[in-house]
């Protein structure tokens, strides 16, 4: 039975959680490899909507058992929130797996995300604030609390002033913030210590063994492919790997275990924060867009910037993650348009590419040439097969199919569990 990551193959806000729900209760295990509470995923489940930013989208799924892997950096007093408030309602999240070897945010990372973002001004990244690229940072400094330093006090207590040294001189001689007291940290980490012990164990034994008993594995990638650290639009990117490779070194599994790469892009672009977007809208047909497509951060409630469908953007993130099969969501907030334009092509400096250029220089000069495709008046809401949409409609749908260079197997056309259109099984 195959290993499935889900990857999304724009800047994030595709709706991977819509795709990932179509496998419903044929998925055994539903782990979040990547990023921390910087994301989000709102899925709508018989009426109910649902905010996500840290726990897997399978936590809604009765026959799922969702998993933190080790990729993921964990905000404790987040993580926690999002447990009780998904029991309030309802919800069974006594099956949660944390890996032992994932990294926590401390409170002392969000104070120096905020700082450093706030010393940067026009050069701001855009961070959402939350302390994901300070934990990142300690990670690869070898400075980072892991879970499993909850369980014991005495190296907590000595990684938390070892990781606070640095950072009390930045605060207090360069921010002009006070210094953060290494014994409060600690107290506040190991408030959760106890109630989140029986939720950790070794993950990466679990979810191999999973796969030798031919159980159904579902990888669920944050953010997307061009906020990668490494082949996104650097430095305007997340701190994580969230590409579908980052499924295996945030998990622990080899790549022969994935059986199918999932990319998940809108029908339009969005992006939220800073960094180049060549067909962004900053007119009535953007905000037109933006309203439509509730395109406000799950995470954050930011507006995100709108524009029309990117396929060079796309098309690069197939070729990394080699992608098997596309997902295509919210194409029915493009309903109304006479004409729909996409971008085929970019004019950098008075020449023509149609693949994306290889420099941030050149890509912040692209100019989008544009194909125009006939639009659609039809509520498509509706629609369960292909054959229902209105032909102009599947017109686009096949038209983005050749111009990213992938099937698509599925096509959201509202914002409920039910609403899909599938041309192919994605198990």
């Amino acid at each position: 039975m195959p290993g499935i990551v889900v990857v999304g193959a724009q800047w994030g806000d595709e709706g991977k959680g819509k795709a990932t729900d179509q496998l419903g209760n044929r998925v055994d295990y539903t782990v979040r490899y990547s990023g921390g509470n910087n994301a989000g995923h709102t899925l709508v489940v018989n009426g109910e909507k649902y905010a996500l930013h840290l726990l897997p989208s399978g936590i809604l799924s009765p026959s799922s058992t969702p998993v933190i892997a080790n990729g993921v950096v964990i905000d404790l007093d987040v993580l926690f929130e999002e447990i009780d408030g998904l029991s309030a309602r309802g919800v069974d999240t006594s099956k949660l797996l944390i890996s032992a070897n994932a990294h926590i945010i401390a409170s002392y990372h969000k104070v120096m995300d905020k700082v450093t973002e706030r010393f940067l001004g026009n050069r701001r990244i855009g961070t959402t604030g939350r302390g994901i690229g300070p934990a990142y940072s300690d990670k690869i400094n070898r400075l980072g609390i892991r879970v499993q330093d909850l369980f014991d006090e005495k190296i907590l207590a000595q990684k938390v002033e070892a990781a606070l040294e640095q950072k009390n001189h930045l605060l207090v001689k360069v921010y002009n913030r006070r210094a953060i007291e290494p014994a409060e940290v600690t107290e506040e980490l190991l408030v959760h210590a106890e109630r989140v012990r029986p939720m950790v164990t070794d993950v990466v034994r679990a979810l191999n063994t999973a796969l030798d008993q031919n159980r159904v594995v579902l990888f669920e990638g944050a953010q997307a492919h061009h906020l990668d650290v490494d082949h996104g639009t650097y430095p305007y990117v997340t701190s994580s790997n969230p590409i579908a490779a980052g499924a295996c070194t945030g998990s622990g599994v080899g790549p022969m275990r994935i059986d199918r790469v999932i990319g998940i892009m809108k029908a339009y672009t969005t992006r939220v924060g800073e960094g180049p977007f060549p067909t962004e809208l900053l007119d009535a047909d953007g905000e037109r867009l933006r309203q439509e497509g509730a395109e406000f951060g799950t995470t954050t409630g930011r507006n995100r910037r709108c524009g029309w469908f990117d396929a060079l953007v796309v098309e690069a993130a197939v070729t990394a993650n080699a992608f098997t099969d596309m997902f295509l969501t919210k194409l029915d907030i493009l309903t109304g348009w006479e004409k729909i334009p996409v971008c085929v092509a970019y004019d950098v400096n008075g020449e023509r590419t149609s693949t994306l250029p290889m420099t941030q220089t050149d890509f912040h000069h692209a100019v989008p040439v544009y194909e125009y495709l006939d639009g659609w008046t039809e509520d498509i809401s509706g629609c369960r097969t292909f054959a229902e949409l209105p032909k102009s409609t599947q017109a686009y749908v096949r038209r983005l199919e050749e111009l990213v260079r992938c099937r698509i197997s599925g096509i959201g056309v509202g914002p409920s569990r039910e609403q899909v259109v599938m041309l192919h099984d994605l198990l």
